[in-house]
């Protein structure tokens, strides 16, 4: 087994603040024992005006990237994490990043699902970001293989099948989910996907009040294969962490006991067929 942390905090314009807050997550995941640790989703900024976004963003080998590239490499942890991505465009990525315990960036997943919500509050993602084009195959770490998503990708299982047709063991997401969606949907769909995929799922996520227009719904948590919930960050006011370990094992015993991959109609949805119960 391999203990690994999904933290959460509240991200602000401040890049400098919220590097400070995700390298003391890094220090307390290290210092508890984690292997892997999984950050939210826009861990270098969250602006509160859209036409800030392609002036903060930054090129992943940048100044927000490497001293967390550093981090991993001194506490030996590898480091999911979500960032704006500069582009040659006047929009950005919403990416995906995984930092290995080296401090190389191993792999870069661009969001492929852009949440747009034209009602209050307002929130068009694609007026400042631009999609992603390919799924990313999932990450070796020392807790397992991981799937790599983000936020708003989690209400399209078919991406999560497609990860886990590729091996993917944990899904993720890093997120920053708001108020009125996170209450009604946050948990039911991450524990929709670990039942419907038998994987382990690490979802890190924003919270609390960003700036007047924008708050998060936090509660980071991990689920294992079976669908309950293994730990869960409950105190949404304060950045903090839960750890749980991924037993592969215990993965492996869910999809043997029940083999719901195994029977997937292949003959009808052949681009299922690889086989994922090892």
């Amino acid at each position: 087994m391999v203990l690994v942390a999904v933290g959460q905090f509240c991200g602000t314009a401040a890049v400098s603040q919220n590097l400070e807050a995700c390298f003391t997550l890094i220090r307390r995941a290290a210092h508890l024992g984690s292997k892997v640790l999984f950050l939210p989703e826009a861990s270098d900024f969250i602006a509160g005006d859209p036409k800030d976004i392609p002036r903060l963003a930054q090129w992943t080998d940048t100044d927000f990237v490497r001293p967390l590239a550093n981090e991993a490499a001194k506490h030996d942890l590898h480091i999911s994490v979500g960032v704006h991505e500069a582009s040659d465009t006047d929009k950005v990525y919403n990416t995906h990043l995984i930092i290995d315990s080296l401090g190389n960036v191993c792999a870069k997943y661009r969001k492929l699902h852009l949440f747009d919500l034209d009602q209050q509050p307002r929130l068009v993602e694609s007026a400042s970001t631009r999609p992603g084009s390919e799924v990313v195959a999932p990450v070796p770490t020392p807790a397992g293989r991981v799937g790599l998503s983000t936020c708003y990708d989690l209400r399209f299982p078919t991406l999560s099948a497609e990860l886990v047709r590729q091996g993917a063991q944990i899904l993720t997401y890093p997120s920053a989910f708001t108020l009125r969606t996170g209450a009604a949907h946050w948990e039911p769909l991450l524990r929709a996907r670990a039942i419907e995929n038998q994987c382990y799922v690490a979802a890190a996520a924003q919270i609390g009040k960003h700036h007047p227009t924008r708050s998060s719904y936090g509660h980071a948590m991990i689920i294992d294969p079976w669908g309950a919930i293994v730990a869960q960050c409950s105190d949404i006011t304060q950045p903090s962490l839960a750890i749980a370990d991924i037993d592969l094992e215990y993965l492996a015993g869910v999809r043997s006991e029940l083999p719901v991959l195994r029977h997937q109609r292949v003959d009808l949805f052949p681009w299922l067929a690889k086989d994922t119960s090892e």
